[in-house]
């Protein structure tokens, strides 16, 4: 089994991030983001704005539900409507969730009854909630989005699976109906984990933020105190402002108009993002300037800036998948594992000669690579990463070291590439001329190795 491994990585489809419309989704935990609501508000999407009226006018009309005295009815649909797995979104390491109580629901319901603006008119934004019932956060805004949107998500990831060739099953799914305000089952055609049985639902990288841009603590420290200094007494708790809240809603409500009015600050958040060309360079200097070994937490530093720019230099060809640490020998070895997504010719073929799914990095803060460290890296190099490696260093390797790869190469068709701080220079250098991309550099130091390599 690969680490972490995506939809893309289990179906041995090549696709890129930053290429694909969706956030592609882990197998078996979440993506640490949320769909906010209020990306769909402000989108110029008539479709985007639509499926925000969708999800207001569904939960609104839970909300007259309960107050016509279907209240029984109103909070199992909440319930259910509180956690929605097949999306990936949050932060479980198993893609599985918890709803919200019934108790916790019927707070929430209680709202349409409590504060008349919202027995009126109903909820502007769903992420008001979080301004006036406890428990309530960003992942379960967003699970309850997602179950509203369920029905417009299941279209598109299956519109998504036919662009892409990607693997769908015939599989019994339990969404909301809006039109009846029951919770129904259906049959339908999506990807899943055919270990788990569990469906797969994509949802577009547009809506998704790691923070909604209407939330609790931007409402408290940026807008309530300033407001209300004169009567606030700065020891009120969450809760005693969750219920100033009900008391006085039009101060959420005057949030709300502010936020909207700087609707245009309200950007998506990216899966990835690289550091900027200025920061790339300061941090290659930095490197350059720590002494080899373990004094004053050398290698430490020289692990952490190396993974900072590492993972920058080499998006969008080379998706992030993992920092590991493992114990080899009473020592401690640091890894980065990147995704292979074949999107140049070099990657796709040490992915079809190397067998390589995901490309293993070492880290050695060292004046001289031993042999025992290029051991180390080959035992490795097993079935989920394939017969290739790259190993970081600071200096250039010995010729014995040299010939040890080679050797490595010719025996079992293993091959371990070794990178110093000159390769490093050239990787930061077309990084900031972009001429070239820097995991070009790697592709050169292939080509020097297999032409030292016997035919």
């Amino acid at each position: 089994m690969i680490i972490r491994p995506r939809l893309s990585d289990y179906y041995n489809i090549p696709l890129l991030q930053a290429e694909v419309d969706f956030a592609i989704t882990f197998m078996d935990e979440d993506i640490p983001l949320y769909v906010d609501p209020f990306l769909l508000w402000k989108s110029p999407s008539q479709m985007d704005n639509m499926q925000h009226i969708g999800i207001l006018n569904s939960f609104n009309s839970l909300g007259q539900m309960y107050i016509d005295g279907k209240c029984e009815d109103a909070i199992t649909n909440l319930v259910f409507l509180s956690e929605c797995d097949e999306v990936g979104l949050g932060l479980s390491k198993t893609r599985k969730g918890r709803p919200i109580s019934k108790e916790l629901a019927q707070e929430i319901l209680e709202l349409f009854k409590q504060i008349p603006q919202v027995g009126r008119y109903g909820i502007k934004h769903l992420e008001q909630i979080q301004l006036l019932v406890d428990q309530i956060s960003k992942d379960r805004i967003s699970d309850i989005a997602c179950s509203l949107l369920k029905s417009f998500l299941i279209d598109y990831t299956y519109q998504e699976c036919l662009r892409y060739s990607i693997p769908t099953h015939d599989i019994e799914i339990y969404r909301y109906d809006y039109k009846h305000f029951m919770v129904i089952k259906e049959c339908v055609n999506l990807p899943m984990n055919e270990e788990s049985k569990q469906p797969i639902i994509f949802v577009p990288k547009r809506w998704l933020r790691f923070t909604p841009w209407l939330n609790y603590d931007d409402y408290f420290n940026n807008y309530l105190i300033k407001n209300i200094e004169k009567e606030y007494d700065r020891i009120k708790n969450r809760i005693d402002i969750l219920k100033y809240n009900r008391d006085n809603f039009g101060m959420v409500e005057r949030y709300i108009s502010l936020k909207e009015s700087n609707s245009g600050d309200c950007q998506n958040d990216p899966l990835f993002s690289k550091i900027s060309v200025n920061s790339a360079k300061r941090k290659v200097a930095d490197i350059k300037k720590l002494p080899p070994g373990k004094s004053e937490n050398a290698d430490k530093d020289y692990e952490r800036l190396m993974g900072q720019v590492l993972t920058s230099f080499l998006y969008p060809h080379l998706d992030f998948a993992a920092e590991q640490s493992r114990i080899e020998s009473g020592t401690q070895i640091r890894d980065i594992i990147f995704y292979n997504n074949t999107s140049t010719d070099f990657l796709a073929d040490i992915y079809k000669t190397y067998d390589c799914k995901q490309i293993v990095v070492e880290l050695k803060n060292v004046k001289t690579v031993e042999r025992e460290h290029i051991n180390q890296l080959n035992r490795y190099m097993s079935e989920q990463f394939g017969r290739f490696g790259i190993l970081f260093t600071r200096n250039q390797p010995s010729k014995e070291i040299i010939r040890n790869t080679i050797d490595l190469w010719s025996g079992q068709r293993r091959c371990i590439l070794i990178m110093d701080d000159s390769d490093l220079s050239q990787m930061e250098s077309t990084n900031s001329n972009k001429q070239r991309q820097p995991v070009e550099v790697i592709k050169k130091k292939y080509i020097e190795f297999t032409r030292m390599c016997p035919n």
